[in-house]
C-alpha cells in the first residue's frame, strides 16, 4: 500500500474511532446462551442522535412503486428504487421474523468512501429488515442491493442474527471508477462493494468496535465457502462463508494487494482497514474488554494487544472466542455498561475521574499537551449514546413474541433496559419518533428521563451508581420474568385464528407500554431520590428505606453525612496549591 493511503488510514482512524458515530457489537451465538437463544447487542453512540424507537409497518405495494432512499445519518435523499411487493413491519432494528441487524462504522481506507451509488449503510439494514426473514436471505438482499444500486457509505461491520444463526459481515465501497487515465474504466471494476461475510460457529460469541476484524478467509470451494456469483446456494446451511467475487481482485486492480500474493493469504481487515493505534485502543479495546468478561484466562494475553502496545505481533485477537460459561441476557446487558472495570484501562482510576470515579471524559478523545499526545479511553457504555439495545431472538416461540428487544436509551451504564416484542404495532409514547429531539427537550420522553439521571450520576458518581444499578436490577429482572411468563400464555394464540392472534397482539402492545410507563415513571422518582439524597454534596441519611428528618428537640440527631474527599484527592490539592491554603498556624 502507498504510505499516502497509510496516512490517510491513520488520520481518518482517529476520526472514526473517537469523534464519529463509534457504537459496539457484541453477539452471542444460541450455543452460547443461557436459554438457547441468539442475541446481538447494539450502542448507537453519536453526540447528536437521539434516543427515539423506529417503527416501520408491513405493507403490500402496487408492483410500480418506488421507494425514496433516504441517508439515515443525515436525512439526505440519496435516489429511487423499486419497492418490494411485500415488507415486513420492523421495531427498531429487528424485524417481525426475529431477525436483527446492528452495525459498526470503521471507515476504512478513504480513497474507498467516493460514493458509486445510492445505497447507505441505513439504508442497508432497514430495506434488509423490511425484505428478509433470516440471515442468509439479508446476506443475499444486501449483495443484491449494492451490486444493483451502488454504495455509498463508509466502511461498515454487520452483526446479522436471527433465532438460530448469527453472522458478521463487513463491507467497503469501491470508490470511484478505476480508469486507465483516459477515462475508460478498467475492466474488473464494477460499483458497489468489496465484502466478507462468516457465520460465527455455533457456542461461540464474536464483537465489533468500529475496527474491521475479518482477516482470511475460506475461498469458495462450493461447500462450505461460497462467492456472491453463487448466491443461490446460501440457504444450503453447510455453507458458512460468502463473499464478493472480487473482494480479492478488485484489491489487486485499485494496487492495494500484490499482484503476486496468494489469494489464500488475504486479509480482508489487513488491507481495507489497517490496524493501527487509535484502532486498537480505542475500537479494539472493546471488544477485548467483552471478551475478557466472557473468559478471562483466555483472553489475559491479548491485553497488551488490545492496548496498541503490540500492532506488530502476527497474533491477532481471535474474531470470536468460546465463553466459560453460557450468557444470560442480563448479563449481556451488563457487556454494554463497561468501562474496563479491574483492566489497567479502568477509566475510574486515574486522576480523569475525579474524585468521585466517574468513568466518563468529556471530548476530544484524543488531546495533545506540551508538544505530546494522549488519549482518554474510548469504553463500550459512553454518555454520548442516543440508544442501545439488546436483541433477544427465541426460536422455540413464535416470531412475532419470540422476539424480544431489549430497548434503552442515553447512557447504558445507567439506563434501564426495556423489553419491547418484535411483533408490536404501536410504539410506546415514551419512545415514539418525535416525542422531543436532542435539542428539545420534553417531560414526556424517556431520553430525557434517563439523561437526567445519567447527568446528574456523572457529579458523584460511585455514589450515585449504587441506587441505579439496583433500580436497573430490580426492573430488569421483573421484566425477564414478565416476558417469559406472557411468552408461554400467548404461544398458543399464534397458531390459532385471526381473532386470537389479534388478542396476542393487543396484549404485547399493552405490556409494552405499560412497561415502559412504569420504567419511566421509576425512573423519574429515582432522580428525586437522588437530587434529595445528595443534594448539595450532602448524604442524607435513610432508614427502613425513608430519609430521616431532622426534629426540632435534637436538630443534630438526622445531620446529613458529609464525606470527606479520599485521600489521593487532598494529596492532588495540596501538591498543587498547599502553600496557598495551608494553615499557618499548625
Amino acid at each position: 500500500m502507498k504510505k499516502i493511503a497509510t496516512l490517510c488510514l491513520s488520520l481518518i482512524s482517529l476520526f472514526i474511532c473517537y469523534e464519529a458515530t463509534a457504537c459496539t457489537n457484541f453477539i452471542i451465538t444460541k450455543g452460547a446462551s443461557q436459554d438457547g437463544s441468539c442475541m446481538v447487542s447494539y450502542a448507537a453512540d453519536s453526540h447528536t442522535l437521539y434516543g427515539e424507537l423506529y417503527y416501520r409497518p408491513e405493507s403490500k405495494n402496487p408492483t410500480n412503486k418506488m421507494l425514496d432512499v433516504i441517508e439515515w445519518d443525515s436525512g439526505k435523499f440519496l435516489g429511487k428504487i423499486p419497492e418490494a411487493e411485500h415488507t415486513y413491519s420492523v421495531v427498531g432494528n429487528m424485524n417481525e421474523h426475529q431477525l436483527t441487524i446492528a452495525e459498526t462504522t470503521y471507515g476504512g481506507l478513504s480513497q474507498l468512501w467516493k460514493p458509486n451509488g445510492i445505497i447507505d449503510y441505513g439504508s442497508l439494514i432497514y430495506i434488509t429488515l423490511q425484505r428478509a426473514k433470516n440471515a442468509r436471505e439479508a446476506i443475499a438482499t444486501i449483495s443484491y442491493l449494492l451490486n444493483t444500486y451502488g454504495y455509498c457509505s463508509e466502511g461498515e461491520s454487520f452483526s446479522i442474527v436471527d433465532p438460530d444463526e448469527a453472522w458478521i459481515m463487513e463491507l467497503i465501497g469501491k470508490g470511484e471508477p478505476i480508469t486507465d487515465g483516459k477515462g475508460n474504466t478498467l475492466e474488473g471494476w464494477t460499483k458497489g462493494a468489496v465484502w466478507v461475510a462468516r457465520r460465527i460457529p455455533d457456542g461461540y460469541i464474536c464483537g465489533h468496535a468500529n475496527q474491521a476484524r475479518i482477516t482470511t478467509f475460506p475461498l469458495a470451494d462450493g461447500k462450505k465457502s461460497i462467492t456472491n456469483k453463487q448466491i443461490d446456494k446460501i440457504n444450503n446451511p453447510a455453507i458458512e462463508t460468502v463473499y464478493s467475487w472480487d473482494v480479492i481482485s478488485f484489491a489487486k486492480l485499485a494496487g492495494l494487494y500484490d499482484n503476486k500474493a496468494k489469494d489464500a493469504d488475504f486479509s480482508f481487515c489487513d488491507v481495507y482497514a489497517p490496524l493501527d493505534f487509535s484502532g486498537a485502543r480505542g475500537c479494539e479495546s472493546r471488544v477485548w474488554c467483552a471478551f475478557y468478561r466472557c473468559n478471562p484466562e483466555l483472553m489475559r494475553p491479548y491485553e497488551k494487544y488490545a492496548r496498541g502496545e503490540d500492532l506488530n505481533s502476527k497474533t491477532k485477537m481471535p474474531l470470536w472466542i468460546k465463553p466459560d460459561h453460557l450468557l444470560s441476557v442480563q448479563e449481556v446487558m451488563e457487556l454494554m455498561r463497561d468501562h474496563f472495570e479491574g483492566t489497567s484501562m479502568d477509566m475510574t482510576k486515574d486522576i480523569g475521574a475525579g474524585p468521585y470515579a466517574c468513568p466518563y471524559r468529556w471530548r476530544p478523545m484524543n488531546w495533545e499537551f506540551s508538544g505530546k499526545k494522549y488519549i482518554h479511553e474510548r469504553a463500550t457504555a459512553t454518555q454520548q449514546t442516543g440508544f442501545s439495545f439488546v436483541a433477544q431472538m427465541r426460536g422455540w416461540l413464535p416470531d412475532k413474541i419470540g422476539g424480544v428487544l431489549w430497548f434503552g436509551v442515553d447512557d447504558a451504564a445507567s439506563c434501564c433496559y426495556m423489553p419491547i416484542f418484535c411483533g408490536i404495532t404501536r410504539i410506546p409514547m415514551e419512545l415514539q419518533e418525535g416525542n422531543g429531539s436532542i435539542v428539545d427537550y420534553s417531560p414526556t420522553a424517556a431520553y430525557w428521563k434517563f439523561t437526567k439521571v445519567s447527568n446528574f450520576a456523572y457529579s458523584r458518581y460511585k455514589d450515585m451508581i449504587v441506587p441505579i444499578k439496583a433500580k436497573q436490577h430490580e426492573l430488569e429482572s421483573r421484566a425477564v420474568e414478565e416476558v417469559d411468563r406472557l411468552s408461554n400464555e400467548l404461544k398458543a394464540n399464534f397458531a390459532g385464528e385471526d381473532r386470537e392472534i389479534a388478542d396476542a397482539l393487543g396484549r404485547m402492545n399493552e405490556y409494552c407500554s405499560r412497561n415502559v410507563s412504569t420504567v419511566c415513571h421509576e425512573w423519574e422518582h429515582l432522580f428525586e431520590y437522588l437530587l434529595v439524597k445528595f443534594n448539595d454534596g450532602n448524604i442524607k441519611k435513610e432508614e427502613n428505606g425513608q430519609f430521616l428528618k431532622t426534629k426540632a428537640e435534637k436538630p443534630q440527631a438526622e445531620f446529613p453525612d458529609q464525606p470527606e474527599y479520599p485521600d489521593f484527592w487532598y494529596k492532588i490539592i495540596v501538591d498543587d496549591c498547599g502553600s496557598n491554603i495551608a494553615d499557618p498556624t499548625k
